[in-house]
């Protein structure tokens, strides 16, 4: 399994989930996990997505979600699993 961690970080607006999860869906990638918060009118969302099925190279679908992001005013990262594992170890 290609596990992929992308996190999203904004100013709250309408649809950020469900701009973020249709370009998922289009891309034939599938949310394993999910977890969302919102502080003080600050967004936070953490996603693990399995990138097996996608026919896009993982860089193209990173650069994409960058793009996205910025459409929607948001911050939006894609990592690779072990590499957000190597980074976040103590």
């Amino acid at each position: 399994m290609k596990r992929t961690i992308i996190t999203v970080v904004g100013k709250d607006t309408v649809g950020i989930i469900a701009k973020v999860c249709t370009y998922l869906a289009e891309n034939q990638i599938n949310i394993l996990d999910i977890s969302q918060t919102i502080v003080q009118g600050y967004f936070n969302m953490m996603m693990i997505v399995d990138m097996n099925r996608t026919e896009k190279h993982f860089g193209d679908i990173a650069d994409e979600l960058d793009v996205l992001g910025d459409e929607i005013g948001v911050i939006i990262k894609c990592q690779k699993e072990e590499i957000f594992d190597k980074m976040h170890r103590i």
